[in-house]
């Protein structure tokens, strides 16, 4: 398996993770859809913009990407064909190594995300649904142990 490259996200970077996003909500059945293709474009573009955003390459390609800041995993998402190779788990490493905590909210309904994250030393600890989606949410938070 060729090996993932994390970079940094330049502007012209936004409409692949765009389009990683939007595809994303194509396959969730649960989520429904409450941003328009524009409005996703533009939301990952202001993320990127931050610095918050860093990508996963592999042979050039971008297969991934995390947003992270101020403490938060604002999002996580890959390819359909680069989920299950560790690349999520790199993405999430690479976070961690920048920020002596962590904490994001993952939708109860994504089971795969919930278990990922569990994975990865994040631990659940309050259930909200303050999302522009409405839906449950479970709260994970993740501290170093250094």
């Amino acid at each position: 398996m060729t090996p993932v490259r994390i970079t940094r996200a330049r502007r012209w970077d936004a409409p692949a993770l765009a389009r990683i996003l939007w595809d994303f909500g194509d396959e969730a059945a649960w989520l429904p859809r409450v941003r328009s293709k524009t409005e996703e474009a533009a939301l990952v573009r202001r993320l990127v913009r931050r610095g918050w955003v860093s990508v996963a390459r592999r042979r050039g390609r971008v297969v991934g990407f995390i947003a992270a800041g101020e403490g938060e995993i604002h999002a996580l998402y890959l390819l359909p064909d680069a989920r299950g190779q560790g690349i999520g788990q790199t993405l999430v490493a690479h976070a961690q190594a920048r920020e002596p905590k962590l904490g994001l909210w993952a939708h109860a309904a994504n089971h795969p995300a919930r278990r990922f994250y569990a994975a990865a030393g994040f631990r659940p600890v309050a259930v909200g649904a303050a999302n522009d989606e409405r839906l449950t949410e479970i709260r994970f938070e993740w501290e170093s142990a250094a």
